[in-house]
């Protein structure tokens, strides 16, 4: 059997989706999952159908989807509905659509080049945390020790150097 022309083939998107909060080790069907279901409730089985949602890649706080043509804009609809993967809470955000991987990738390396900062020792409220930078403004606080750690999550204004 023949393989289809390109002419013929289905036209397909690529979504680059960020997941917070960081350091959310996720596997891909894991995520997959969560938009198939996410987009059954609102779509329906048949609307899944038609969409024909697929994880491409995951990992490190990031993720690509892949969807068909004119249907990305639901799919965008049904990651804002993602609230909740493997009972921890997550926000899915997408970043860019692109009709190829390649651009995706290239984008996605210079955003991962942007994010390295280095964990500091801070004291805060009169407790000792581990700060860790992400992207832009955001700063997240991590209590020493494993009994009775807790989040916090800052901005720079919130901040006092």
């Amino acid at each position: 059997m023949k393989p289809r022309p390109p002419t013929m083939r289905g036209k397909r998107r690529y979504i680059l989706v960020r997941m917070d909060p960081p350091g959310l080790d996720l596997d891909g069907r894991e995520l997959y999952y969560a938009i198939s279901e996410s987009l059954t409730d609102i779509f329906g089985d048949a609307g899944v159908a038609r969409i024909q949602p697929s994880v491409v890649s995951c990992g490190e706080g990031y993720a690509i989807i892949r969807c068909t043509r004119s249907a990305e804009e639901k799919v965008i609809a049904g990651l804002a509905t993602v609230a909740y993967i493997r009972e921890r809470k997550v926000a899915i955000r997408s970043i860019l659509t692109s009709g190829t991987l390649r651009s995706l990738r290239q984008h996605l390396d210079t955003l991962r080049d942007g994010q390295s900062f280095p964990e500091r020792d801070v004291t805060f409220q009169g407790r000792p945390w581990i700060s860790v930078r992400f992207r832009g403004t955001k700063v997240d606080l991590f209590e020493k020790g494993f009994k009775n750690q807790e989040r916090l999550f800052l901005t720079e204004d919130d901040l006092e150097e």
